[in-house]
C-alpha cells in the first residue's frame, strides 16, 4: 500500500512532466512552422526572379520577331532552359503558358516583320501581348503559394 505523502509528490511531479512535455511541442509546432514560411518565403522569391527574367528575355525575344525572319538562336535557347528551370519548380499551367509565348514567338519569325504602324495597330488592338496569359499564371501560383 502506498503512502499517503507520495500522492502529492506524484501528482505534483506528473504535472510538471506534462507541463514540460506541452512547452516541448509547443515550442517544436512552433519552429516547425517559422521553417515552413520560411521555405515558401525563399520559393516564391526564386520563382518571381525565374518569372520575370522569362518575362524579359520573352519580350526582347518577340520584340525581335517582330521586325526580323531570323531568330537569335543563343537567346531562343537561353528562354528554353528558363522553361527548363520551370518545370522542376513551377505548376505545369505556368509551364504550357510560357511554351505558348515561345511558340508564338516563333510564328512571329515566320511571320511578315511589322512595320512601326502595324506594330502601333496590334498595340491598340490589344493583340500584341504575348505574356498575358503567362502572368495571369504566375500571379495564380504566387497566390497558391500563399494559401498553402
Amino acid at each position: 500500500m502506498m503512502n499517503a505523502a507520495y500522492l502529492p509528490a506524484l501528482a505534483a511531479l506528473a504535472g510538471s512532466a506534462v507541463g514540460g512535455l506541452t512547452s516541448l511541442a509547443s515550442a517544436w509546432l512552433t519552429q516547425n512552422h517559422q521553417d515552413r514560411a520560411k521555405r515558401v518565403l525563399q520559393d516564391k522569391g526564386r520563382r518571381q526572379k525565374l518569372y520575370k527574367r522569362f518575362i524579359d528575355e520573352a519580350s526582347k525575344l518577340y520584340a525581335d520577331a517582330l521586325a526580323h525572319d531570323e531568330a537569335e538562336v543563343a537567346a531562343l535557347v537561353s528562354v528554353y532552359a528558363l522553361i527548363s528551370q520551370m518545370r522542376v519548380m513551377s505548376s505545369s499551367a505556368v509551364v504550357e503558358a510560357a511554351e505558348a509565348v515561345v511558340r508564338m514567338i516563333v510564328e512571329t519569325y515566320f511571320a511578315p516583320n511589322k512595320t512601326f504602324p502595324e506594330v502601333g495597330k496590334l498595340v491598340n488592338s490589344h493583340a500584341i501581348d504575348p505574356l498575358r496569359a503567362f502572368s495571369e499564371q504566375c500571379r495564380a501560383e504566387m497566390r497558391a503559394l500563399k494559401a498553402a
